[in-house]
């Protein structure tokens, strides 16, 4: 069935599933399931409360709290009325919530507890202007509730939300998503039902899952990926249970068992880290096992047919070994559906050959989001390129390797900022990513790198840092790095190290124990250690790009710190300044 409007999604489960557990989450350490009729009843009710505020289409109405039942109701009402909702990340500065209000014009602000009421009022109390009116999800003392939203809804007549829903049209403004932006102050991105929708469409057949069905939800609601993965998720019939914390998702996944679940590849490099651990633990025959069992999976190939006896090696490891890795993960999981960077081939590799099918995209939040994606299919699914574009969806390379796409995906624009949508959306549509990439096979998109990353060398070489961070990321030893050298004689690298599995290389090779961080990170032997991780990762690449020296830093970078956005990507302006004297260290030391 095809939908016009985000709402009408849950307007149809309530009205033809009996659905028990549409959102789900765990309140006093129990599973709180809510009904589509209970969902759509809050958003009708919420709906009614903010219209006796006074807001109506195109009123911007700001969305500040982690995932949880109450952020789909939030948006399901926001969109009833024609207003336009602004999700907003609890994470980022008061100096990024100051700008987004008075940008957008947000009148109305929902945001989640105390802590972050008390940053979204020192926000507005910089402004001549702001939010009117700021309610909070959690009870809070002083503050108006979003219980109080809902009584007032209750209250008024229901007949009142008929011709307002009935306005609303496809084109519409829906939403105001603030990329997070590597450089520069976030942008408004402006997305129709459509947009969003048309994208929604399209995925439905790369997921050949049946109603009734389960997801996890951790990746921020404020970010499209998972955005627009919900509404598939409801327009699937799925259940969606909300993680009690990144901290506990392991724990979540093996209580919810879900069929699917969307991730970013940093969470998938953490769980297979932590695999590896675990089995590196292992002695005696069952370390055998699981050495051969892994040593498998790296060789596994989705394009071809590796002969009867790799796969009946591999039917045994998934018996013996990789059983254990899908118990890991609630036992269920047929699909991992990872996008936001580039996902390590030998990560694909693993996982499909333990039978877990990660399905890699790419995109971004002005195309709402996927642009292409691998299909569940093993022809359909190239390792180390992010598969076909979606049906219905153009795609080009210019001349210069920039990507370019188009379709009914593509945003309206960049709030307020003409200018800078000119920069990116020409007089035919054409969408242009920043991102540099080819059609492998004439069919597989393969990204390379952000066209805005790559830096010329004082040789006049270009340089591509992402591949160069990604195989060095695929060591276990490595947390975060980040490739410099823009017009130096060589590339180098700062490098936080992965500090609980640097210890426990120290102590297997004598280190003092008790070191700081900093001064491990300093030790002689660690830095011989991850200078042979550069000689070993230099090895794939050309002799203009590879890595000459590197300097380890004692402090990850962070989103609080501002060196990293709210989806992790490294902005890397901000590291570059904060690492003056390393980097001054490291070309003139």
């Amino acid at each position: 069935m095809t939908f016009s409007r985000t709402f009408d999604l849950l307007a149809h489960l309530a009205e033809t599933t009996p659905q028990a557990d549409c959102l789900v989450e765990k309140r006093d350490g129990r599973w709180q399931p809510r009904s589509a009729q209970q969902v759509q009843q809050s958003s009708d009710q919420l709906s009614l409360g903010l219209r006796k505020l006074g807001v109506g289409a195109g009123d911007k109405v700001a969305i500040i709290c982690a995932n949880r039942p109450e952020w789909v109701v939030a948006d399901m009402a926001i969109a009833q009325l024609g207003a336009v909702s602004v999700p907003m990340y609890p994470t980022i500065t008061v100096d990024d919530y100051r700008h987004i209000f008075q940008d957008a014009g947000v009148r109305v602000v929902l945001v989640q507890d105390a802590p972050l009421l008390d940053k979204v009022r020192e926000a507005i109390a910089g402004l001549e202007t702001g939010p009117e009116h700021i309610f909070t999800f959690d009870p809070t003392p002083g503050a108006p509730s979003y219980a109080d939203l809902l009584a007032q809804g209750a209250a008024a007549d229901p007949a009142e939300l008929v011709p307002l829903k009935a306005a609303v049209q496809p084109d519409d403004l829906l939403t105001l998503i603030y990329t997070s932006g590597t450089t520069g102050r976030p942008k408004g991105v402006m997305l129709s039902h459509r947009n969003i929708l048309f994208n929604c469409e399209n995925l439905l057949s790369y997921l050949p899952l049946a109603p009734g069905g389960k997801t996890l939800s951790f990746l921020p609601l404020s970010h499209i990926f998972e955005r627009t993965a919900t509404f598939l998720y409801l327009q699937l019939g799925f259940s969606i249970y909300y993680a009690e914390s990144v901290a506990l998702i392991a724990d979540n996944l093996r209580e919810v068992q879900p069929q699917a679940f969307t991730t970013v590849p940093r969470l998938l490099e953490k769980i297979f880290d932590k695999i590896v651990a675990t089995g590196q633990q292992l002695t005696g025959t069952k370390r055998k096992l699981f050495d051969w069992a892994l040593e498998l999976g790296l060789r596994y190939d989705t394009q071809q047919d590796q002969g009867w006896w790799y796969n009946t090696q591999l039917a045994l490891a998934n018996k013996l070994v990789f059983s254990k890795w899908r118990a890991a993960l609630g036992g269920e999981v047929r699909f991992i559906i990872c996008g936001g960077a580039a996902l390590q081939p030998r990560l694909a590799r693993v996982f499909w050959a333990a039978g877990i099918r990660v399905m890699e995209g790419y995109g971004m939040t002005e195309t709402s989001p996927v642009i292409a994606a691998s299909r569940p299919e093993p022809e359909n699914n190239l390792i180390g390129a992010v598969g076909p574009v979606l049906p219905n969806v153009e795609v080009k390379i210019a001349a210069d390797g920039e990507i370019l796409t188009r379709s009914p995906s593509v945003m309206r624009g960049y709030y307020n900022r003409p200018d800078l949508t000119a920069e990116v959306l020409d007089a035919d549509g054409w969408l242009h990513t920043g991102d540099i990439g080819e059609l492998v096979r004439g069919k597989f998109l393969k990204i390379t790198d952000r066209k805005k990353e790559m830096f010329k060398n004082a040789n006049g070489k270009y340089v591509a840092p992402q591949p160069l961070e990604s195989k060095l990321s695929e060591s276990p030893l490595v947390e975060q790095v980040m490739v410099v050298g823009e017009g130096e004689k060589f590339t180098a690298a700062l490098l936080v190290p992965a500090f609980a599995e640097l210890r426990t290389w120290a102590a297997g090779q004598g280190l003092p124990a008790g070191l700081s961080d900093e001064a491990l990170a300093g030790h002689e032997r660690v830095q011989q250690r991850y200078d042979q991780l550069l000689q070993d990762a230099n090895a794939t690449f050309a002799q203009w790009e590879q890595i000459k020296k590197v300097a380890l830093l004692a402090t990850p970078w962070s989103v609080e710190s501002g060196e990293l956005t709210p989806t992790l990507k490294l902005k890397r302006k901000i590291i570059r300044e904060n690492n003056v004297a390393g980097l001054e260290q490291l070309y003139r030391g």
